[in-house]
């Protein structure tokens, strides 16, 4: 079958909102006519993707995969699209992928200042699949944090990301200054097999309602300040290498200057 990019796009919104009123404010349709095209897409699909209830709208295991999917389908389509009005408009544009909490704005600014007839954009690469935006077509250049999937990418090594314990403020652990891996032996560890979070602010919402504790990388940790949360060194925990990633079959001009820029600055 056909996947029908608009009903798609119908169902994203719920599924972000948890609501078909706000769902469909943001749409800019009538409420009923959004549930009657997500039941059409239920019906197309032959699987249920909602469970609604008076009160709330929760997410199946078949609309939990599939709202994973869409967000990479639809960015993809939406570049896609943004990459024609490129080509006829004559736009040169760049357009750098970036893992949470790494900071890729020093080379964006020199890049910007040699080329000032540039379009630079950036986009978020999400913890699970950050090499996604490179292999869709959103990002010509990551600046991400292995693991990942290197197969077909040029990979430069530019540094390490120390990794942090995070855990609430009330843990007994939150006392201590620094951690070993053998003081988090037996402790509750947040399971991303289990409960795989879509979002950082999800997960440390996770863990500040006592799910369970997270290793997570020291600059992600800083960007998301709480005072229900903290975070302490662990002192044997291995570093996260932090790399510039390019796809083998990127070669242009553009993304080389970028790229040499970016390895100055960022190691």
């Amino acid at each position: 079958m056909d996947l029908d990019l608009r009903k798609l796009r119908y169902f994203a919104a719920v599924a972000e909102h948890r609501h078909f009123g706000r769902a469909a404010e943001q749409l800019y349709i009538a409420q009923p006519v959004l549930s009657r095209q997500i039941k059409a897409f239920e019906q197309e699909l032959d699987c249920a993707l909602l469970m609604r209830t008076t009160r709330t709208v929760e997410l199946t295991p078949a609309g939990k995969q599939l709202y994973e999917e869409a967000q990479g389908i639809l960015a993809a389509v939406d570049a896609a699209v943004r990459r024609v009005h490129d080509a006829d408009r004559d736009v040169r544009r760049l357009i750098i992928a970036f893992s949470a909490g790494l900071s890729v704005s020093e080379p964006i600014r020199e890049f910007s200042t040699r080329h000032p007839d540039v379009e630079t954009d950036i986009v978020p690469a999400r913890w699970w699949e950050p090499d996604a935006p490179l292999r869709d077509g959103r990002a010509q250049i990551g600046y991400l944090r292995k693991p990942f999937d290197e197969t077909g990418m040029r990979v430069v090594p530019v540094g390490h990301d120390p990794r942090v314990a995070c855990l609430p403020a009330t843990h007994p652990l939150a006392a201590r200054r620094e951690l070993t891996l053998a003081d988090l032996d037996g402790k509750r560890m947040l399971d991303p097999q289990k409960r795989r979070a879509s979002s950082l602010e999800e997960k440390f919402e996770l863990i500040a309602s006592g799910f369970g504790l997270a290793l997570v990388p020291l600059s992600v940790a800083r960007a998301y300040v709480r005072p229900d949360l903290v975070h302490r060194p662990v002192t044997d925990a291995p570093a996260s290498e932090t790399c510039l990633v390019v796809p083998a079959d990127q070669r242009g001009k553009l993304v080389r200057e970028f790229l040499d820029i970016a390895v100055s600055a960022l190691r």
